[in-house]
């Protein structure tokens, strides 16, 4: 599986632009095969601040993903929005367990 989490730092005057953006790219995304999981929540301590939650089966769905239309899309937008450089980690996990609290 591989993992990839994004912080997007956003200007104040175009959260609600970048938020609106982040959740129509989340929703399509979820839509696409070898998906497991793509969420995007804004931060607890930085109302500007954009996290991105993305599981993929395999590479075959993180490049399909990459290629789509709807995440070309969101790129495009992106300058109008950002204030700072956005980060990407990718994990790839052989496995993956929950844990009890």
């Amino acid at each position: 599986m591989i993992v990839v989490h994004a912080t997007v730092p956003v200007e104040s005057e175009s959260r609600e632009e970048a938020v609106e953006a982040a959740v129509s790219v989340a929703e399509e995304s979820r839509k696409e095969d070898g998906v497991v999981g793509y969420n995007v929540t804004v931060d607890a301590e930085d109302e500007n601040l954009l996290r991105f939650f993305e599981q993929y089966e395999d590479e075959a769905a993180f490049g399909e993903h990459a290629s789509s239309e709807h995440f070309a899309e969101f790129v495009s937008k992106l300058p109008g929005f950002l204030d700072g450089e956005p980060t990407l980690t990718r994990f790839e996990v052989s496995e993956a367990s929950e844990i009890s609290m």
